[in-house]
């Protein structure tokens, strides 16, 4: 059976770099955006791999296979 384990551990894997991203964006006019731009990618990256991760573990529709029709 699946688990929900892989999710809360890339999440947290995901959580510990937005923490590393924020503190080592040396300092700058141009800081704030930096940490922003890596924040909302990790971000954006994790949900899209969640996503795909659930709907495989969950598809809505069950796959079916037509007939073969021979001629």
């Amino acid at each position: 059976m699946s688990s929900i384990f892989p999710v809360i551990f890339i999440l947290l894997v995901v959580l510990g770099l937005e923490v590393f991203s924020y503190i080592l964006v040396p300092k700058g006019p141009q800081q704030t955006t930096i940490r922003t731009a890596l924040m909302l990618t990790l971000a954006s990256c994790y949900l899209m791999w969640m996503v795909t991760y659930m709907a495989q573990l969950h598809p809505l529709v069950a796959p079916y296979r037509t007939p073969k029709m021979e001629f």
